[in-house]
């Protein structure tokens, strides 16, 4: 790639990018069919995400908060892991794998989505405290305009922070190679291509990302403690480990997705590789949204019921 031509625009001792080229995983051809048959069975089980809207739509049993929020969790999944597993997947083989610097841009806004599940998980844990600790009152406390105005809270948040980071990276100045090595445009990557003063874009980052994660982490936090509580008054050992297993499946969510974004943005700067980030981000962008649907059809009893329903529907 070293001997393409940089189309650039010349603004002062710099340059504005026009195109990137990303140079992904492997140059090597039997790598390549490896990597793009696990990359495709991958994005085909991600589109369980789709079916599990479908479901959610059509069963009326799910048709509560907890599944509402659910819904946009796997339209979250689905919109990212396409916005990101699409791309890489055509790039395996693609002889030119340039991207545009606005599709480049218009990739950040993965940063929607990504924000979206830290909130979405948030809201759920939430939803679930109420759930458990006034059962009598949750129908009031978690009606429909409720669920609404939160979700469109949710997606105003993650909408505000792809344009900020958009908006930075179109003021960024490049002196070097056009090259990124990675599968897709993420941030930190092309930050490290810039011979601009990057400072304020991570400041932003940190600033605006530590942000979410602190809040959804929290909120996450007391939401639990206070469900553990509830459940502790459950006398029956048999009635108290239903309530917990049937919280297990968001908490394993929560622990997956969120640790996997700590590790990636909160990492010092010392131990920052780019083969690490490549596998960190290839981890969260199609590997989670894949386990998503699997965790919450296999674990949850009323998606079972519902799945049971819609093929006894089509045998008939």
């Amino acid at each position: 790639m070293g001997d393409i031509e940089q189309r650039r625009v010349d603004i002062g001792n710099c340059s504005s990018l026009i195109e990137l080229f990303l140079l992904g995983f492997t140059e090597n051809t039997e790598n390549k069919v490896m990597l793009f048959t696990i990359f495709l069975l991958v994005y085909l089980i991600n589109l369980a995400n789709l079916g599990m809207i479908i479901l959610i739509r059509m069963d009326p049993q799910l048709h509560t908060p907890m599944y509402f929020s659910l819904s946009h969790l796997s339209f979250c999944d689905i919109c990212y892991s396409t916005a990101v597993g699409l791309k890489m997947l055509m790039d395996l083989f693609a002889k030119n794998k340039s991207i545009p610097f606005y599709g480049c841009a218009l990739q950040f806004v993965f940063c929607i989505f990504s924000d979206l599940e830290c909130l979405l998980l948030a809201v759920m844990a939430y939803d679930q405290y109420k759930a458990i600790s006034n059962p009598l009152l949750y129908a009031v406390s978690m009606s429909s305009r409720v669920c609404s105005l939160l979700m469109a809270r949710v997606y105003l948040v993650g909408m505000a922070d792809a344009v900020i980071h958009t908006t930075l990276a179109f003021r960024l100045c490049f002196c070097g190679s056009n090259e990124i090595y990675h599968f897709f445009c993420d941030v930190p990557p092309l930050l490290l291509l810039s011979c601009s003063n990057i400072q304020v874009n991570e400041l932003v980052i940190h600033m605006v990302f530590g942000f979410i994660e602190l809040s959804t982490i929290s909120g996450i936090l007391v939401s639990y403690c206070y469900i553990i509580l509830s459940v502790l008054k459950i006398y029956s050992v048999e009635g108290r480990f239903k309530a917990f297993s049937t919280r297990s499946f968001h908490l394993t969510a929560v622990i997956i997705f969120q640790g996997t974004l700590l590790c990636m943005y909160f990492r010092s700067s010392s131990s920052y590789s780019l083969d690490q980030d490549k596998m960190i981000s290839l981890f969260y962008t199609l590997v989670i949204p894949m386990l998503n649907p699997l965790i919450y059809s296999l674990w949850n009893k009323d998606v079972k019921e519902a799945l049971e329903k819609l093929k006894t529907k089509l045998c008939f």
